[in-house]
């Protein structure tokens, strides 16, 4: 079967977001890409802290350009839709986010998120006017290139100290008004808020981070009418959890005990030999 082209791929991401719901787990490198893809997902989105701590920097530090390389990486490697965490575009001002927006499309990503996050937790959010400004002018910069791209805004106060839920559905309907087709608060966690938003900013599809247990289900997430499912840097953060936990083992008590039980060596070069003999 030949490989899906980009045209292909986005064209199945946007066929996603208009029923039902799936999970879109966070990858951070091109293995962890490829194993993912392997269990059946439909589609998967880079993680901006996961990949960053993998390059031992803080999450928001890497640079525009290293992003870039990042997602064109993973874009390529996969036969699924791809979603960018594209953090707040890279940019202070709106046509600053415009070019950043051009050059992320330019990576092969079916889709990509924008944030309101200024990077400063004394004043974190943009303002309303220059969010709304902002998210403006990434849904130029993707219709200029085609529009195929699924464009997914975001509004961050439940991460950064400012949990208002009615600021945070007053921004998001906004967001949908310029031409958002997703809309994501992360932070946002109990049935009760989940279901608010839902109905809030309806018909717009809604996208949910899943970073710690809550005792909600895929299905019942299904059930509230939430679209999208992430789970952010969860995933690159269990890894990290394991390899912490173990090399503290060996470092302070001398132990092995953590590699009992682990994948063996073979079984990962059978997944990855036997994965490269699929590939069109």
């Amino acid at each position: 079967m030949a490989k899906p082209s980009t045209a292909d791929k986005r064209k199945a991401f946007r066929e996603l977001h208009k029923s039902g719901c799936f999970v879109i787990p966070n990858p951070w490198n091109i293995g962890t890409a490829r194993y993912l893809q392997s269990l059946g997902f439909k589609a998967l989105a880079t993680t901006s802290s996961g990949y960053a701590h993998s390059q031992g920097c803080p999450d928001g530090e890497v640079t525009r350009d290293t992003i870039l390389t990042h997602c064109r990486e993973i874009a390529l490697a996969t036969d699924v839709p791809v979603n960018a965490d594209f953090e707040a575009g890279y940019a202070k001002d709106a046509d600053g986010v415009a070019e950043s927006v051009r050059l992320c499309v330019g990576t092969g990503v079916a889709g990509l998120s924008i944030e309101d996050f200024t990077g400063n937790d004394s004043n974190p959010l943009f303002s309303f006017d220059e969010a709304v400004k902002r998210v403006r002018a990434a849904r130029k910069a993707i219709d200029a290139a085609g529009g195929d791209v699924v464009f997914t805004a975001r509004s961050e106060g439940f991460i950064h100290g400012r949990p208002d839920m009615d600021e945070t559905m007053r921004r998001l309907r906004a967001f949908a008004a310029e031409g958002a087709d997703c809309l994501y608060a992360p932070g946002i966690r109990t049935r009760e808020q989940i279901e608010v938003l839902v109905k809030a900013v309806a018909p717009t599809p809604v996208n949910l981070l899943m970073s710690s247990a809550s005792g909600l289900t895929v299905k019942d997430l299904a059930a509230i009418g939430v679209r999208r499912i992430s789970v952010g840097g969860t995933l690159a953060r269990v890894a990290m959890h394991a390899f912490i936990k173990s090399a503290r083992e060996i470092a302070q008590e001398g132990m092995f005990d953590s590699f009992a039980g682990v994948i063996s060596n073979a079984e990962l070069n059978k997944f990855f030999a036997d994965d490269r003999k699929r590939r069109p």
